[in-house]
Order: C-alpha cells, then sequence, then structure tokens
C-alpha cells in the first residue's frame, strides 16, 4: 500500500494547505485528498510541483508498506462450505457423494 505523507512534510515545512494549494496550482480539495491518503493516483506534474514547493524528494512524500498478512483460518480438516470447486471448474458437492 503506498501512503502519502504530504501532512508530515507539510507540518516540517510549517506550510498551510492554502499556501501549498496557491504554490502548486491545484485545489484545496484535492490536495486535501492528498493530504488525508484518499488519493487513487497522482500525476507525476503535481507531485513534481508538491515537491518543488516543498523543497522535499519524493520518497518524503510517498512511502510504501506492504499490505497486512491475511490470518489463517485454523484447518479442522471438515469441509467448510458446502461446495467447492475442482481444478476443472466444476462444483464438488462432499455431502452428495456415492459410491460406485
Amino acid at each position: 500500500m503506498i501512503i502519502v505523507n504530504l501532512d508530515v512534510m507539510m507540518a516540517k515545512r510549517k506550510i498551510s494547505l492554502n499556501t501549498l494549494s496557491e504554490r502548486v496550482g491545484i485545489t484545496l480539495a484535492n490536495l486535501s485528498i492528498l493530504k488525508n491518503n484518499k488519493a487513487k493516483a497522482i500525476r507525476f506534474s503535481t507531485l513534481d510541483a508538491i515537491c518543488k514547493a516543498l523543497d522535499c524528494d519524493v520518497s518524503d512524500i510517498l512511502a510504501f508498506e506492504p499490505d497486512p498478512a491475511p490470518v489463517a483460518e485454523p484447518d479442522t480438516g471438515k469441509f467448510n462450505e458446502r461446495s467447492r470447486w475442482n481444478d476443472y471448474g466444476t462444483i464438488i458437492d462432499p455431502s452428495n457423494e456415492y459410491d460406485a
């Protein structure tokens, strides 16, 4: 997961959202989305302008944190679902098996 540390850099540089918005040429709403880590994407030109305005590096703004590993459920040896898919896309229903 990519983390946006814009709020941290703004605090270090003692710059307000309004001031940064004016310097970068981006709306307050869009800058707020970035600051609150709600953005899905950012243009390189916007990132470049932010780095210039804050006199920082891209790595000061963006960081990578791995997603937390999912917690595995304990294996009871029993089927947890009524049916499951086999390798060929056919549903196998363990409760409806027969002896041939």
